[in-house]
């Protein structure tokens, strides 16, 4: 994969780590925590463009280090990927809740405030760590499979899909159901 590719490679990229993130969140929710079922995110559609973001920002930031490198090179290089993906999650994370909260008046997920070290309940460690996990996850087994998938979509219909219905949803959540 060159460094950089198509935007349509990237939206595509965006939408299955939102709906990834979505999951992932009510796994948390639903068998971790047994809150219950409920949509995680503010938009209607069950994606989470936070986490779009922190994948895409690993992918452009991260990613080049261990892109067709060699096995041995990529675990060698491991550390500095999951530091690096831990850094970025954190910093989105915690730019997130105060965009969130002068746009919404709130962040919409948790507060941190419980856990043992968190920034005005806003970022934590331990959610640093799970998203440095994740991060490492998503580059050296999700985003491979994800190049060879894109690679083989010869057509613009699934990113001019995607990009409409996410419109949409923020056009509802902005002018009828949200903030």
């Amino acid at each position: 994969m060159r460094f950089f590719k198509n935007i349509d490679f990237y939206i595509c990229c965006f939408f299955v780590y939102c709906v990834i993130g979505w999951l992932y969140e009510i796994f948390l929710e639903v068998v971790v925590y047994q809150w219950g079922f409920s949509n995680r995110g503010v938009l209607l559609g069950p994606y989470l463009p936070i986490y779009g973001f922190g994948a895409l920002t690993f992918v452009l930031g991260v990613y080049r280090l261990i892109e067709g490198k060699s096995r041995k090179t990529k675990l060698i290089r491991a550390p500095v990927v999951f530091l690096g993906c831990a850094l970025i999650a954190t910093a989105i994370e915690l730019a997130a809740s105060y965009i969130c909260e002068a746009v919404l008046g709130h962040w919409p997920w948790q507060t941190y405030v419980d856990y043992a070290i968190n920034f005005e309940g806003r970022i934590a460690l331990s959610p640093s760590i799970r998203f440095g996990a994740g991060g490492v996850l998503f580059l050296y087994v999700f985003q491979p499979l994800l190049d060879k998938l894109f690679s083989r979509v010869r057509t613009k219909w699934p990113a001019v899909v995607i990009v409409c219905v996410m419109i949409l949803d923020l056009v509802y959540f902005l002018i009828l159901g949200g903030g």
